[in-house]
């Protein structure tokens, strides 16, 4: 049976220029891409952080409200005016 292997034993094939020149690119961006995706990813993990910090600031705040103008009080966030709920 004939040996169909391009590749000898006794010479060493290389790519081209253009095409190592190419994988390097295309690594490089592949890496660059990858870095982009963690650095996203710790925004996000910062911005959670974030909304959890203003939701327990929020519900304090909200708490002292209540304590001071009753759980029956609606507060217009635009104009302050506080009514009470109609039930």
């Amino acid at each position: 049976m004939k040996n169909t292997n391009k590749f000898t034993q006794d010479k060493v094939q290389t790519v081209t220029q253009e095409e190592l020149a190419k994988i390097n690119e295309l690594n490089s961006e592949f890496n660059k891409a990858k870095l982009a995706i963690g650095d996203v990813e710790l925004q996000k993990q910062n911005i959670l952080r974030h909304i959890e910090l203003l939701k327990a600031e929020f519900s304090a705040h909200e708490k002292a409200l209540i304590d001071k103008y009753g759980a029956d009080s609606v507060i217009n966030i635009q104009t302050g005016e506080i009514t009470q709920k109609k039930e």
